[in-house]
């Protein structure tokens, strides 16, 4: 695993016990795909290709109590609605576009399904 950046430390400053979680994603992410650039924001760091195509936050998409700890949001956009009990909230802001948030407490459900799709949001970013 490689050794966070100070933007990326500064954006876990809030939740240090989620960066672990994040660097397992992140590096999931470089080790999939062929091309991800990176971007940390003040509230998410987003992955993209040609288009973004995913997003880490600690955006509150259930009440506290139902939140691990520690956790992450993943976000994806998908020209679907995903049908799953992982979705926390969907929406479609404009028309053939899903947003889709999972919530993410361990790195044993960052696995083949959570990867799949992810995989199918970095298909649909380089189509656009």
């Amino acid at each position: 695993m490689r050794e966070p950046d100070t933007d990326t430390l500064m954006f876990f400053d809030a939740f240090p016990e989620a960066l672990s979680l994040y660097l397992f994603l992140e590096e999931t992410l470089y080790s999939a795909f062929p091309v991800v650039n990176r971007r940390v924001h003040k509230t998410q760091i987003s992955f993209s290709n040609r288009h973004v195509f995913a997003c880490v936050s600690f955006a509150r998409v259930r009440k506290k109590a139902e939140l691990p700890k520690p956790y992450l949001v993943v976000t994806l956009g998908l020209p679907y609605p995903l049908e799953s009990e992982r979705v926390a909230v969907k929406s479609e802001p404009y028309p053939g576009r899903w947003t889709t948030h999972i919530v993410v407490g361990r790195t044993d459900e960052i696995d083949e399904e959570l990867l799949g799709w992810i995989s199918e949001a970095y298909s649909f970013s380089a189509r656009k």
